[in-house]
């Protein structure tokens, strides 16, 4: 198998493994048994565990960002995109919850772990970045301007999404969950202004 293959299947068996017994008692040894491979292999295709969890955190967040970014993509009045890709998005946290608390678990980890603290921003550096573009390409693509700069409508964004989120696997409520999504996709038309 080559590396970026061994990499790859690493990668998933941590989230395998995070998913089940949850980021403090994921260890290399625990993602290697998952994979069927030796320890050897892990240290050959990751420099360190941090290496592995901003792997993690970069995977759960893209396939997350995926099927949201292609119904985005998708041609229609920009509205209804927007209110799609939220739904899209929220349909891939209701199949994936544990792969949602494992987002919320890393960060607290990496935040409580000493020289681990980096790994927390460059986490929340990536969130924001994802978003930063669909806003931007949203704009481009509807010939429209933010009337809030880009990067503070992302961070917002970001927190009403972690906010259901994090709300949801407490109390499943979907029903209120998917209202909050249709408000937020209001409130964001609201902010889109005409292009110069």
């Amino acid at each position: 198998m080559a590396a970026k293959d061994r990499r790859e299947e690493l990668i998933a068996a941590a989230v395998r493994v995070m998913v089940r017994e949850g980021v403090a008692k994921t260890t290399t040894r625990a993602v290697v048994n998952e994979a069927k491979m030796p320890l050897g292999v892990f240290h050959y295709c990751f420099n360190s565990r941090e290496e592995l969890l901003q792997e993690v955190i970069t995977r759960i967040t893209d396939s997350g960002v995926a099927k949201a970014r292609s119904v985005f993509e998708a041609e229609g009045d920009l509205g209804a995109r927007v209110a799609k890709s939220l739904y899209a998005f929220w349909e891939e946290v209701e199949l994936n919850p544990g792969e949602q608390q494992v987002g919320f678990e890393l960060t607290h980890y990496a935040l409580r772990q000493d020289g681990f603290e980096d790994l927390a921003r460059r986490q929340y550096e990536h969130y924001l970045e994802v978003h930063e573009q669909l806003l931007a390409e949203a704009a481009e693509s509807a010939g429209i301007r933010w009337t809030v700069p880009i990067p503070v409508l992302a961070r917002y964004l970001n927190s009403v999404l972690e906010g259901v989120t994090l709300c949801w696997l407490a109390d499943r409520n979907s029903e209120h969950t998917r209202e909050v999504l249709r408000l937020t996709g209001e409130h964001l038309m609201s902010l889109a202004g005409k292009d110069d």
